[in-house]
């Protein structure tokens, strides 16, 4: 298994909604996000918070490479300068809970 991250603008949320759909993706957690960036030059010393998501899957091997081939092939976003950015972690160990049995 594999921990899946996407990090992006929310204004690009339909294009992960569609990469996810396309890769089988149907059991993922999303959260809102204040991304920070560096500040700008001259007089203006900060750049206001982005508002950005997340999306957290832990997925099979094989959905987690072709989720990531499907970021690194995407095209279309919003904003050029925030691509739509993917990490992939192994997962260790994963468990769930016998709620409800």
């Amino acid at each position: 298994m594999k921990l899946v991250l996407l990090m992006y603008l929310e204004d690009d949320e339909k294009c992960v909604d569609r990469l996810l759909g396309e890769q089988g993706v149907d059991v993922f957690s999303r959260m809102p996000l204040e991304g920070h960036g560096q500040g700008g030059k001259g007089w203006r010393g900060n750049v206001p918070a982005y508002r950005s998501r997340m999306v957290i899957a832990v997925v099979p091997a094989e959905t987690a490479t072709r989720l990531i081939r499907a970021v690194e092939e995407c095209h279309g976003i919003q904003d050029p300068a925030h691509p739509i950015r993917a990490v992939q972690v192994a997962a260790e160990r994963v468990a769930a809970c016998l709620c409800g049995e």
